[in-house]
């Protein structure tokens, strides 16, 4: 059956006259999902009995809690949920004055990037508004959420886009979007979360020269990073909305001064910041990890040249939770 979670209003109030109920009960309806956010019919106490019944008949809730979780040695939660027939993976990460949860948008990802352990899942299919929103709403002292685990978003951007509505809409859990951000290594789809979405966005880059970066993300043949940095420019930086690079750095490979200056004038002119990466190692051994030392030198480098650059701090490496790592691996059946 046909699940409500993941509906707008508009849907629910059609809802809510399909099964015999006043067009108000929509309202009703959106407020149990997403404010109270109720697993069972029954708790709707203000819709009637006759009314919870019919939809009951129908519908599905939506809802579903992880079937394993795993914990690391630094406090990260991993945890699995059962999406149809395919599992998928999301990350909590506790900190001192906030709680965040990396989701997954896809079973599994298209992307190919050859040195993310996610990519040798292959692809799986969409997850639903409902199986985004649901990894959520499992979570009740979240502070910020991050659309970073398995798969591309922007390759799902139906679905992306419609639970972003429901997390900032008045409706619905009327958040800031700035409690959000969503990633991409760089589609043409992006350009519709810019136009649709005021949440941040983060950009996997990871190379500043497009042959090179191409050699490692075939998306870059679909979306070339250049065109990607043009659009960015296009669009205005310098208020509460944020756009960042994600940058995983390898010895040699992209952590030298020839790379440094490329990405200063790569990004010239755009209001953004650079977060680099340490590499876990995954699929593809040709990468060897640049040492704290070297990362250091890079982040001071472009920070010396006014391109704010921070190293950012790797959770949960000992469950496979850390970025690019979700293999779905709590799966054991």
């Amino acid at each position: 059956m046909e699940a409500l979670l993941g509906k707008t209003l508009e849907e629910l109030q059609e809802v809510a006259l399909r099964v015999g109920l006043q067009k108000f009960a929509g309202k009703q309806l959106a407020q149990w999902l997403y404010v109270r956010r109720v697993t069972s019919f029954d708790e709707m106490t203000n819709i009637s009995l006759k009314g919870r019944e019919a939809l009951k008949a129908s519908y599905t809730i939506g809802r579903h809690a992880p079937v394993r979780e795993a914990v690391s040695v630094d406090g990260t939660r991993k945890y699995l949920f059962a999406v149809g027939e395919q599992f998928i993976e999301s990350v909590y990460i506790p900190e001192e004055d906030r709680a965040t949860l990396c989701v997954s948008t896809q079973a599994g990802c298209k992307m190919g990037c050859r040195f993310c352990m996610t990519g040798t899942l292959g692809f799986h299919g969409h997850l639903s508004a409902a199986d985004i929103l649901n990894q959520i709403f499992c979570f009740d002292d979240l502070t910020n959420v991050v659309f970073m685990g398995e798969g591309e978003p922007m390759d799902n951007i139906d679905n992306v886009l419609r639970s972003l509505e429901i997390l900032t809409a008045e409706y619905g859990c009327a958040w800031s979007p700035k409690r959000i951000t969503v990633s991409t290594v760089g589609i043409p789809a992006m350009k519709r979360f810019l136009d649709e979405s005021e949440c941040h966005l983060a950009v996997s880059l990871h190379n500043p020269f497009a042959a090179e970066r191409a050699a490692i993300m075939p998306a870059e043949k679909m979306m070339s990073i250049n065109d990607v940095v043009a659009l960015l420019k296009q669009y205005d930086w310098s208020h509460q909305r944020r756009v960042s690079f994600e940058y995983i750095c390898w010895h040699g490979v992209n952590d030298t001064i020839v790379h440094a200056k490329q990405l200063l004038h790569l990004l010239k002119g755009l209001n953004c910041r650079v977060n680099l990466i340490r590499f876990h190692e995954g699929v593809d051994r040709d990468f060897p990890a640049s040492d704290e030392k070297q990362m250091e030198w890079f982040r001071d480098y472009l920070t010396d040249n006014h391109l704010t650059t921070t190293i950012r701090r790797s959770r949960g490496e000992d469950i496979l939770a850390a970025c690019g790592m979700l293999v779905n691996a709590l799966n054991t059946n």
